[in-house]
């Protein structure tokens, strides 16, 4: 079968076309014959050799969509559409190929209502988003925030909290464009701090509240000024570094409010609390209460040029790659 792999964690220049044994159902897993395959931060991450350096050659891909083929049984029959996501791509071979063995555990059937290709980008950043907000103690009525409407995981938080009843759901982008894009997609309380700084937004938007839960995913400037928005005894949650991994904060931004700051890492998640989280997030995708957004579909040998697109070109929404 064809898959993209990285021959070394070197740059996009490492990730190459070749062909690889179609991989054989074993217990406990399930093949899947891919139909699309979501492009992460976390594999261009891994493909220029910033994180743990897995063994090598690897096949990227940490989520995708595709159709069963074998080895499903009553909860996933032959011919059945499912999403998934987990280890793949990060410490195993990867979704950026034609067939790939799949955990039982890690599958979900993919409602009716939701194509492939949107299905194909949603695990990672719903799943992080949800699992985030219920970790910070989320309920209707709280305020949230969560920066960069144009990324994955803040543009799904910003869904699931409107969507389950917060009583603000705002973002926030560094392009005016992009904001106006926001505003025609819905999403009528993103921050344009390009015009106005996220803290003066955030207390503008709550009329000088603030932020009960922070999830963000960019790191570096973006967290400082974040924590500067936390409402009495709120709390962020820091999940991703693709602005920095290094910040400056000033800690009476934790102490006036008597707030608090948490990380989050998926692959540390018990199976009940991810199990947990897709149970809603198929919930709200079947009465279209949430709606993945996909900015660009690339083919599989355009896999590099996929990955550039997405942290050089900054898009609106998901990147994916069809098989």
């Amino acid at each position: 079968m064809r898959a993209m792999r990285a021959e070394q964690f070197s740059g996009y220049e490492a990730l190459k076309l070749v062909e690889v044994p179609k991989p054989k159902v074993t217990d406990g897993k399930v093949l899947v014959r891919i139909t699309a395959a979501g492009v992460t931060p976390l594999d261009h991450t891994f493909l220029i050799g910033d994180f743990h350096i897995p063994e090598k050659p690897l096949i990227l891909g940490n989520e995708g969509a595709g159709v069963v083929e074998e080895g499903g049984g009553a909860d996933f029959p032959a011919g059945s559409r499912v999403m998934f996501w987990g280890t793949y791509g990060a410490f195993e071979d990867g979704s950026y190929c034609e067939w790939i063995a799949v955990r039982k555990e890690d599958l979900c059937l993919i409602p009716d209502n939701v194509d492939d290709v949107s299905a194909a980008g949603i695990p990672v950043a719903y799943l992080t988003a949800q699992v985030a907000l219920t970790l910070a103690g989320f309920r209707p009525g709280k305020t949230v925030l969560a920066p960069a409407i144009g990324g994955s995981v803040g543009n799904a938080v910003t869904q699931l909290a409107r969507s389950l009843g917060a009583k603000h759901a705002i973002s926030s982008t560094t392009n005016h464009a992009k904001a106006e894009q926001a505003k025609t997609l819905g999403f009528d309380e993103v921050i344009d701090t390009s015009l106005e700084k996220l803290g003066d937004g955030v207390r503008r938007i709550t009329d000088g509240y603030g932020a009960d839960i922070v999830i963000d995913g960019i790191g570096g400037e973006v967290l400082s000024e974040a924590l500067k928005t936390l409402a009495l005894g709120g709390s962020l949650t820091t999940l991703g570094y693709s602005a920095s991994r290094k910040t400056t904060i000033d800690v009476t931004d934790l102490i006036v409010p008597q707030a608090s700051i948490r990380s989050l890492n998926m692959f540390r998640q018990p199976r009940e609390t991810v199990t947990d989280a897709w149970n809603a997030i198929v919930s709200l995708l079947q009465s279209g209460a949430i709606k993945p957004i996909v900015a660009k579909t690339f083919p599989l040998v355009e896999a590099a040029e996929a990955l550039r697109y997405l942290v050089e070109g900054r898009p609106f929404g998901r990147v994916v790659l069809t098989v």
